[in-house]
C-alpha cells in the first residue's frame, strides 16, 4: 500500500514537470564543445532552472520505470505463490514431423488452457524450444491431468490424442513437460515429465 501511494506520488510529479514549460527545455551541450559552454554562461537562470527541472523528470522516470518492475514482480508471486504454483511445458520429441495444431489442458475437469499454434511457434517447438502453456495454483496433493492434442501427420492425416495423468502437488512449485510425438515416430504420443 505503502508503494502504492509513493508510485502515484512519483508519477504525479513526473507528469507535472513533463508539461511545465516544455518549450523551454533544450538538450544538454556535449562536452568540449566551446559554442555548448558560451551558451551554457550565456544562459538565462529561467533556462538553468529547466535544465534542472529537465534532469531531475529524468530521474524520476528512471525510478517510477524501476517501481514499475518491482511491482510486477510482487504481483506475480502475489497471484502464483510458491506453495500452490504449477506451471505446464510443452514440447515436441526429437524429429518428430507432425504438425502440432491445438492442445487443450484440463485439471481436474476444469478446462485451464487451449492454445493453438501458429507455423513460427510449431517451427521453434521443432528446432527443441519449449513453451510454457500454463501457469495457475493448485491446492497440494493429487491432481487429473487430460490433455488433448490436435495436429496432422507428416502423410497429411489428421491426428487427435487424449491422455489423462494424475499427478500429485507438493508444498514447492510443480512444474511439469509435456512431450508430444506422432504415431509416426514410435513414440508414446503424450508424455509427462517433471522438472
Amino acid at each position: 500500500m505503502k508503494k502504492t501511494f509513493h508510485l502515484s506520488i512519483v508519477i504525479g510529479a513526473v507528469l507535472a514537470l513533463s508539461f511545465a514549460a516544455p518549450g523551454a527545455i533544450h538538450a544538454a551541450p556535449a562536452s568540449g564543445d566551446s559554442k555548448a559552454q558560451t551558451k551554457v554562461s550565456d544562459a538565462t537562470p529561467e533556462q538553468q532552472q529547466m535544465r534542472g527541472l529537465d534532469e531531475q523528470v529524468q530521474e524520476v522516470k528512471s525510478d517510477v520505470l524501476g517501481i514499475a518492475a518491482e511491482l510486477n514482480q510482487l504481483e506475480e508471486k502475489l497471484l502464483y505463490p510458491s506453495g500452490t504454483q504449477v506451471a505446464v511445458f510443452v514440447a515436441l520429441a526429437k524429429g518428430d514431423q507432425m504438425r502440432l495444431d491445438a492442445v487443450r489442458l484440463e485439471i481436474d475437469g476444469q478446462l485451464v488452457a487451449h492454445y493453438i499454434y501458429s507455423a513460427k511457434e510449431l517451427e521453434a517447438l521443432r528446432k527443441g524450444g519449449v513453451q510454457r502453456i500454463y501457469v495457475g495454483n493448485v491446492a497440494t496433493g493429487d491432481h487429473q491431468l487430460n490433455v488433448l492434442v490436435d495436429g496432422k501427420l507428416k502423410a497429411g492425416a489428421d491426428f487427435s490424442r487424449t491422455e489423462h495423468f494424475t499427478f500429485r502437488k507438493e508444498v514447492k512449485p510443480k512444474l511439469m513437460e509435456l512431450t508430444m510425438a506422432g504415431p509416426d515416430s514410435g513414440k508414446t504420443s503424450i508424455t509427462l515429465g517433471e522438472f
